[in-house]
């Protein structure tokens, strides 16, 4: 008889919506993490009809149910790691607010709230829950459009950038990755700050910048997701925080470059490029 040879993998958990269309969301999220050798496991907080063209309906599940997911998992696996994605209402995100205070875990929070095809994906009165929830966010990552809702600073470049990530480390977080494919450039700039990389008056500006040609493609579907949890998943494997957004930066352009070519509309983005 033979005998097994069981793989021990880091653990990242994922807590977001489903998209039927594979390209975003839960699917993303674990293809993502597969990619990079990480074990994954979810947490529904919504399903949604969607694919490469939009989202056509979303359901948002019973807080209840996804309390008991959460719980599942945190309770029987060692989780290195989690992320956020689609949180849609003001009870989720405070249901989540609530587990992530007893998390011994990094937590990665992408506040996402409308999607790349611009379909809402978040209801406008849950925008301020988020607050509660970046206060245990080892790192939050909005785009430039998120950024401003959240804080007011229009994002244009890498100076308004850096203000809108120390305005978002007031709200608690330990870091902020302020996307700039939103942007408009021939350059993809993204800008982490982190605590302690406050202005001081000096000329050197705080936080550092993560820099990318711009691919000429409208196939970004899932970009932010797979963003996010390959972070999730380069944490929940033991790397430092800059490494980590330095790879997982660099993990985005490449499965943009090469994403797939799916379905009627521009395309996913390729969460099982080479990670290196």
């Amino acid at each position: 008889m033979k005998r097994p040879a069981p793989e021990t993998r880091p653990v990242a958990l994922t807590i977001a919506g489903s998209d039927s269309g594979g390209g975003a969301g839960i699917q993303a999220d674990l293809a993502t993490m597969a990619s990079h050798g990480v074990y994954g496991t979810s947490a529904i907080t919504a399903a949604t009809a969607q694919h490469t063209r939009g989202v056509e309906s979303s359901f948002v599940l019973p807080a209840a149910s996804i309390a008991a997911q959460i719980d599942a998992v945190v309770g029987d696996f060692d989780v290195g790691a989690a992320k956020t994605g689609m949180l849609a209402t003001t009870e989720v995100i405070e249901l989540v607010a609530d587990r992530a205070r007893g998390f011994d875990f990094p937590l990665v929070v992408d506040p996402v709230m409308v999607a790349t095809s611009g379909d809402r994906l978040l209801e406008e009165s849950a925008e301020r829950a988020y607050e509660t929830l970046f206060e245990n966010a080892t790192l939050v990552t909005p785009n430039a459009d998120e950024a401003e809702v959240l804080t007011g600073v229009s994002v244009e470049d890498v100076a308004s950038a850096q203000q809108a990530g120390e305005e978002l480390l007031e709200f608690g977080a330990d870091a902020a990755l302020v996307k700039g494919g939103h942007v408009p450039g021939e350059t993809v700039r993204d800008v982490l700050v982190q605590s302690g990389d406050r202005s001081t008056g000096v000329s050197d500006p705080p936080g550092r910048t993560f820099e990318h040609e711009r691919i000429d493609t409208e196939a970004t579907h899932g970009s932010g997701c797979t963003l996010a949890a390959a972070i999730a998943a380069r944490l929940a494997s033991g790397e430092g925080l800059e490494s980590t957004v330095e790879g997982a930066t660099d993990f985005l352009a490449r499965a943009i470059e090469h994403h797939y070519d799916v379905g009627q509309g521009p395309g996913a983005v390729n969460h099982g490029v080479n990670r290196d």
